[in-house]
C-alpha cells in the first residue's frame, strides 16, 4: 500500500486524536485554572464526553461483525445522549462560579437522561443492521420505536441549550458579554455540523459519507473556545503556550498510531499517545500551580514591602526628634553642656544621623523599586556638583589618613537631570564608599568629556571586589562579600539607589576592579 492510501485511510483517525487532544486539553486548563468553579467543571465534563463522543463515532464503523457493529452504534447514541445533556450542562451554569441546582434537574432531567441511555442499548432503538458495510464504511442500523425518544431528549437537549446560552449572552455586558456570544458561536457551529452531516444527511438522504468526519465538527468550537481564552487573557500567556506545546506534542504522537503495521505497535503508539497526553495536562497543571505561587509571593512581598515601608517612617521619625535634640545639646541651646558630655552627644549626634540615613536609603529604595520617585530635571554644571562633593569629603578623607583628589578636563560638563538625587545619592554615595572601603591609600575622582558622554569615575586603592561580587553589587541589598566586615553600618542599599537614579538619567553605572586587596573603580556615564 503506498503512501498516499495510508493517508487517506488514516485521515478520519487523524481527526479524531487533533480532535480528542484538543478538547481535552482545554478542559483540563479551564478546570486546572479554577476547580471550585461550576462552569469550570461542566466544561471539562463536557470536553471529557465530546472526546468520548468522538471516540465512538471512529468505532462505529471500524468493526467486522454484525455484534460488534450494532454495539457500537448503540454505544455511540450513548455517549451522544450524554454529550447533549453535558452541553446543556454547561449552557445552563455559563458564566456561574457557583451555582445551586433547581429540584428539576435532579428530579426530572437527570432520570430522562439516565433512562434514555439505558434505552439506546437495547433493540428498542436499533433491533438490528440493514447489512454489514465494507471496515471504513458506515453501517446503516435499523431503527426501533425508542429511536424517537432519544431524537427528542438528545435534540431538546441541544436546541435548549443554544437558546439558554444566547438568551444568558444578550444579558452580559462588556467581556462577559463577548466570551458568552464566542462560547455560543462555537456550540452552535458544532451542532449544526453535526445535526447536518451526522443525523440529517445518514438518515433522511442516506449519505453516510461524511460520518467518518465527525471529529472535524468538534474542531471550530475547540478553536473558538482557545480564541476567547487568548483574546480576552483569561489565562496567562505561559500557561496558554505551555498548553500549545504540549497539544503540538500530543497530535505527533498520534501520528505514529497512523503509521502502526500491527495490533501490538498500535497498542504501543495508543499508549504512548495517552501518556504524553496526561504529561501534557500535568505539566499545564505545574505551570498553572507556578503561577499561582508566583502571584501569592508577589503578592506577600507587597504586603511586606508597605509594613516595611510603614515602620521605616515611623523608625525614620523617632530618629529625626532624637538628632533633633541632640543637635541642639550639642550646640548648647540648652546652655553648655558638662565636662565629657559633648564628645558623647555628638558621637550620639553622629550615629543617630547615621542611623537616619539608612533608613532614608531603605525607604528610597522602596519607592525606586514601586517607581513612585519623581524626578525634577534642569540644566546643570555636573563638573561643578562633583567638586563641591569632593570638597564636602575630604575632612572624612583626612581622618583616615587618605588623600582624596579630583581630576577634570577642561570641558563643558552642562546636563539636564535631578541634581539633588545625583549628588545625594551617585556623587556622595560613590565618594562615601571609596572612603569607607579604602583603609589606607589614596582616592581619585575623575570627570571627563568624551564623545558627548560625561564620565564620572571613583577609583580607591581599598578592600576590590571579586568577580562573584560584581554581580549582585547594584541588587536591592546586595552586599560583597568584604562589604560588612569593613562597613559594619552598610545596608547594601546605596549601589541599588544609585544605579536606578542613573538609569533613570539614561545612564549607565559599572564596577571594576582586579580582584580582592587591588582596589575598584566605579564608572557613571551621564548622556552630555
Amino acid at each position: 500500500m503506498n503512501i498516499a492510501a495510508l493517508v487517506q485511510i488514516n485521515f478520519d483517525l487523524l481527526l479524531v486524536g487533533i480532535a480528542v487532544a484538543g478538547i481535552v486539553l482545554l478542559g483540563s486548563i479551564i478546570l486546572l485554572n479554577d476547580a471550585r468553579s461550576v462552569t469550570n467543571r461542566s466544561f471539562f465534563y463536557f470536553a471529557v464526553l465530546t472526546a468520548a463522543w468522538g471516540i465512538s463515532n471512529y468505532l462505529e464503523y471500524r468493526f467486522t461483525t454484525i455484534e460488534t457493529t450494532l454495539w457500537a452504534l448503540r454505544f455511540h447514541l450513548f455517549f451522544s445522549t450524554l454529550h447533549a445533556f453535558f452541553f446543556f450542562r454547561l449552557a445552563y451554569v455559563f458564566p456561574r462560579k457557583e451555582l445551586t441546582f433547581p429540584s428539576w434537574y435532579y428530579y426530572v432531567l437527570i432520570p430522562i437522561v439516565a433512562t434514555t441511555c439505558i434505552l439506546v442499548l437495547t433493540p428498542l432503538v436499533f433491533s438490528g443492521i440493514t447489512a454489514l458495510a465494507p471496515a471504513g464504511q458506515v453501517t446503516r442500523g435499523v431503527p426501533g420505536p425508542g429511536i424517537a425518544v432519544f431524537m427528542f431528549v438528545a435534540f431538546g437537549l441541544l436546541i435548549s441549550s443554544l437558546v439558554i446560552l444566547f438568551r444568558r449572552a444578550r444579558k452580559q455586558t462588556g467581556v462577559e458579554r463577548r466570551q458568552a456570544l464566542v462560547l455560543f458561536y462555537g456550540m452552535l457551529l458544532m451542532a449544526i455540523l453535526i445535526l447536518t452531516f451526522n443525523v440529517v444527511l445518514p438518515n433522511v438522504f442516506s449519505n453516510r459519507s461524511f460520518i467518518p468526519l465527525a471529529a472535524l465538527f468538534i474542531l471550530p468550537f475547540v478553536a473558538l473556545t482557545s480564541y476567547a481564552i487568548y483574546r480576552h487573557h483569561l489565562f496567562n500567556l505561559k500557561v496558554a503556550t505551555t498548553a500549545f506545546l504540549g497539544f503540538m506534542v500530543t497530535v505527533f504522537t498520534f501520528v505514529n498510531v497512523l503509521y502502526s503495521t500491527g495490533p501490538s505497535a498500535v497498542v504501543l503508539n495508543a499508549t504512548a499517545f495517552l501518556v504524553v497526553l496526561f504529561g501534557s495536562i500535568k505539566i499545564v497543571q505545574d505551570t498553572l500551580s507556578l503561577k499561582t505561587l508566583t502571584e501569592e509571593l508577589s503578592e506577600t512581598n507587597e504586603r511586606q514591602e508597605t509594613l516595611i515601608h510603614f515602620i521605616g517612617h515611623e523608625v525614620k521619625g523617632f530618629l529625626a526628634k532624637d538628632e533633633g535634640a541632640l543637635a541642639a545639646i550639642s550646640q548648647g541651646d540648652f546652655g553648655e553642656p558638662p565636662d565629657g558630655m559633648k564628645p558623647f552627644v555628638e558621637h550620639a549626634l553622629a550615629e543617630s544621623r547615621h542611623g537616619a540615613d539608612s533608613v532614608a536609603n531603605i525607604l528610597k529604595a522602596s519607592n525606586l523599586k514601586k517607581g513612585t520617585v519623581t524626578y525634577t530635571k534642569e540644566p546643570f554644571d555636573l563638573k561643578e556638583l562633583v567638586a563641591a562633593a569632593v570638597e564636602r569629603e575630604k575632612t572624612r578623607a583626612e581622618e583616615k589618613n587618605l588623600t582624596l583628589d579630583f581630576k577634570a578636563d577642561e570641558d563643558s560638563y552642562q546636563i539636564t537631570g535631578d541634581k539633588a538625587q545625583i549628588n545625594d545619592h551617585v556623587l556622595r554615595n560613590l565618594i562615601d564608599n571609596a572612603i569607607n572601603y579604602t583603609p589606607s591609600g589614596s582616592i581619585e575622582v575623575s570627570l571627563r568629556n568624551e564623545n558627548d558622554r560625561l564620565i564620572f569615575a571613583v577609583k580607591d586603592t581599598g578592600v576590590g571586589i571579586d568577580e562573584e561580587d560584581k554581580r549582585h553589587l547594584f541588587t536591592e541589598g546586595g552586599h560583597g562579600k568584604e562589604s560588612q566586615r569593613v562597613n559594619v553600618h552598610s545596608t547594601g542599599y546605596g549601589l541599588y539607589i544609585a544605579k536606578k537614579i542613573v538609569d533613570a538619567h539614561g545612564g549607565t553605572i559599572r564596577a571594576e576592579s582586579e580582584g580582592p586587596g587591588k582596589g575598584s573603580t566605579f564608572v557613571v556615564e551621564f548622556p552630555a
